[in-house]
């Protein structure tokens, strides 16, 4: 199993001025980092993420790392035009994977929850228009050799039964399922019931950790977010939280997944010791199960 980050993991950073984003690839080298994710480009002015792709390609190579997936946003319930259009503008995205050289890239199926202007007061009659331009999107991407995946993101499209659905009803074996071990918290699903639901599925993972208080506690304030069921959740240096990494770990190696593990940070703690902390924790729980 590879041991990577996504880049997301470094937007403080850059957000602050501290990094800049081209300089992310030699950072995750330097941190002892297997391959690099990147989670959205963030890019100057004037630039597109075909104009920017070959100069992020170009500090992987001089880096050295390789590049593992990208990641990006997609909505096929909100976007104007329809999923059809969501689609089109998809296979730009697509394009610049490739100039990537990623063998997968990760987009939405939609964000937060659907408004009703979709006509969707369900996940059921979204799954119709998400099912079709992710099927739209994968099948342009298998002609450039990359697969897509959707992850557990965004609130509607989070919970693993709602995803199996969205696998089953695509049914294309160049789209699967990117496993956030993590965000399942969000949906208020246990995290190692739904990993080992959609393992079967699996094309990457991320690792991912969170602080939990439930909902019937007092607001605990600044860092805070809460869950669908209104249970307040905090970003966590890996092994540091509760989520049930090891036993995800676990599952993993019991259903033979042998692809990328990503750590996604999110945490209010120094973004490089909470990278480095969880990244040293990581490696000790995979070596650990053997």
């Amino acid at each position: 199993m590879k041991i990577g980050v996504s880049s997301y993991s470094y937007w403080r950073l850059v957000r602050e001025g501290k990094l800049d984003f081209l300089d992310i690839p030699a950072k995750a080298k330097e941190m002892g980092f297997d391959v690099l994710e990147f989670s959205t480009f963030q890019m100057p002015a004037g630039e597109t993420p075909l104009s920017f792709a070959p100069k992020v390609r170009a500090a992987c190579d001089r880096a050295g790392i390789p590049v593992a997936s990208y990641t990006i946003g997609a909505d096929f319930l909100r976007a104007a035009g329809g999923w059809q259009a969501e689609a089109e503008r998809l296979k730009d995205e697509v394009r610049a994977a490739k100039i990537l050289g990623v063998p997968g890239m990760r987009h939405d199926g939609t964000g937060g929850f659907p408004p009703g202007h979709t006509g969707a007061k369900g996940f059921d009659d979204a799954l119709p228009a998400l099912a079709q331009g992710c099927r739209a999107v994968t099948e342009y991407a298998a002609t450039l050799g990359i697969k897509t995946m959707v992850e557990n993101h965004g609130f509607f499209c989070q919970d693993s039964g709602r995803i199996e659905k969205l696998m089953n009803a695509v049914h294309h074996p160049n789209f699967g399922a990117l496993i956030d071990m993590g965000n399942f918290l969000c949906a208020d699903e246990d995290p190692a019931r739904a990993v080992g639901l959609l393992l079967p599925y699996a094309f990457h993972c991320h690792a991912k950790d969170f602080h939990v208080k439930p909902g019937t506690a007092p607001n605990p304030g600044e860092g805070w977010f809460q869950s669908r069921a209104g249970n307040y959740l905090r970003g966590a240096i890996i092994g540091h939280g509760d989520v049930p990494v090891t036993q995800c770990l676990r599952l993993m190696k019991r259903a033979g997944y042998d692809g990328v593990l990503s750590i996604e940070f999110e945490g209010m703690e120094d973004v490089l010791t909470g990278i480095a902390v969880g990244q040293e924790n990581l490696r000790r729980f995979v070596k650990e199960l053997g």
